[in-house]
């Protein structure tokens, strides 16, 4: 499967390329974009771990996520898409719809924005019949994110990072149909 550039009026989402490990790396570090699950920044190696995985997983696994662009500045600005949620092997199979936003880039609905681009090309293009979404329940903001997508939570477990719940939420192509035909 072909890794998608999805566009929307305020964002890019494009495959990741090894070229990004400086401007990602910078995002990485922020102690709040990795705040949920790992409580802390990632370092440099650990962005260019994650990048390359990321990278190997459009081809084993035909989904990963994508590098998230400012239309108006070209800037990097996180991250989001369709991912295999390999973190929660209890779900398997499935596929995960994420975002991780850069600190000044959150509470616009940009979120919200990429994730529903997301969701549409997975439900139009990449042939699936079911999304999943995962969240720590202290996280209201994403929680909130997956509501407005139209999300509802089936599942909360123990995440394998730190022995935190997650709440795992649902979105089958049927009620995304029914929520696009009802407006």
């Amino acid at each position: 499967m072909v890794i998608p550039t999805l566009t929307t009026p305020r964002l890019i989402l494009r495959p990741f390329v090894h070229d990004d490990l400086d401007e990602l790396a910078v995002i990485h570090a922020e102690e709040s974009f990795w705040w949920y699950p790992l409580r802390r920044g990632m370092t440099t190696v650990q962005s260019a771990e994650f990048l390359t995985r990321t990278i190997e997983r459009y081809g084993s696994d035909g989904f990963g996520v994508e590098a998230l662009i400012d239309r108006g500045s070209g800037v990097m600005i996180g991250w989001a898409g369709l991912a295999v949620p390999h973190f929660l092997p209890e779900i398997l199979p499935a596929v995960e719809v994420g975002w991780r936003l850069a600190g000044a880039f959150r509470r616009r609905g940009l979120a919200t924005e990429a994730g529903a681009a997301a969701v549409d090309w997975g439900f139009i293009h990449g042939g699936l019949e079911r999304l999943v979404s995962i969240f720590e329940p202290e996280n209201v903001a994403s929680g909130k994110v997956m509501e407005h997508l139209g999300f509802t939570p089936f599942l909360t477990t123990t995440g394998m990072l730190h022995g935190k719940d997650v709440v795992v939420t649902e979105l089958s192509i049927e009620t995304w149909r029914e929520r696009r035909t009802n407006g």
